[in-house]
């Protein structure tokens, strides 16, 4: 089996909800008791850097066809980018 086949196995074995979901239950468990007043901005910031540099990986780095892959507007892509320190 090549390498483009097990990805799409894997993917459709394990949807993206399920990886995100094991994540947040492992966050939550390592909080070990604390809490934290501030876990979506948290969550959002570690699922947007990695989605954006994959996609932008994925599109050669051309930030109006990542912008229409993750269905976005390329002006809130690039004040993403910017507010990631990814620009």
């Amino acid at each position: 089996m090549n390498s483009s086949n097990h990805r799409q196995d894997a993917a459709t074995r394990a949807p993206l909800r399920e990886h995100v979901a094991d994540s947040v239950r492992r966050y939550l468990r390592d909080l070990d008791g604390c809490d934290t007043d501030d876990l979506y901005s948290i969550a959002l910031r570690e699922l947007e850097i990695p989605l954006f540099a994959e996609v932008l990986k994925h599109c050669d780095g051309n930030q109006s066809r990542a912008a229409a892959m993750l269905g976005i507007h390329r002006a809130t892509l690039r004040k993403k980018l910017r507010d990631y320190s990814m620009a």
